[in-house]
């Protein structure tokens, strides 16, 4: 699993590289989220073959956000594939074979895009734990391991991993809740 919080391929590394990591690595997600929004293989392919593309002509973006270079390559295929979407509508076509019509919410169940803006969200909370506490949360709730495997794996004791655990969601709660209760001001 490539982390969120460290991009897998650093800014300065050649295009050529970049466009064959990114499609090693993105592909296959990419590919089943935006099929099974479609119905259809081919477009869909076309879809993920222009997202990686649109990635290559902007690599200086994927470093530049706050959020993943996962999450921007869904963002950039979700849109593609509603622009498609809409566009086949428009000349009474179907782009997959069980096309419901002009019902988008049918072809749209599934989306991910609460999901992406989630994670996007968690990953700007966790950039404020230490790094003590960011491990314990990765291991244990990214990586479904128990309290036991996590102190194995960091050489710590069980209590100080169940003490990390929670002082660390008690300042994630915090900053959430402060966040939006900013956000409901400015609102």
């Amino acid at each position: 699993m490539t982390c969120a919080l460290a991009p897998a391929e650093p800014p300065t590394a050649p295009r050529d590289h970049l466009l064959r990591a990114l499609a090693a690595d993105h592909t296959k997600p990419l590919l089943a989220y935006v099929e099974r929004m479609l119905r259809d293989r081919h477009t869909a392919e076309d879809i993920v073959q222009e997202t990686l593309i649109r990635a290559w002509h902007h690599a200086e973006r994927l470093y530049e956000n706050e959020g993943s270079v996962h999450g921007w390559l869904l963002t950039v295929a979700r849109n593609l594939t509603i622009d498609r979407i809409r566009s086949a509508y428009h000349r009474h076509e179907s782009p997959g074979s069980e096309y419901p019509g002009p019902e988008f919410a049918g072809v749209l169940e599934g989306d991910h895009a609460d999901a992406v803006a989630a994670s996007v969200d968690a990953v700007s909370l966790l950039r404020h734990l230490s790094r003590e506490h960011r491990e314990v949360l990765v291991h244990t709730y990214l990586n479904d391991r128990t309290v036991q495997e996590t102190a194995r794996i960091l050489g710590v004791p069980a209590g100080t991993v169940k003490s990390r655990q929670h002082y660390a969601l008690r300042q994630l709660r915090l900053r959430a809740h402060a966040r939006a209760a900013a956000d409901a001001r400015a609102a």
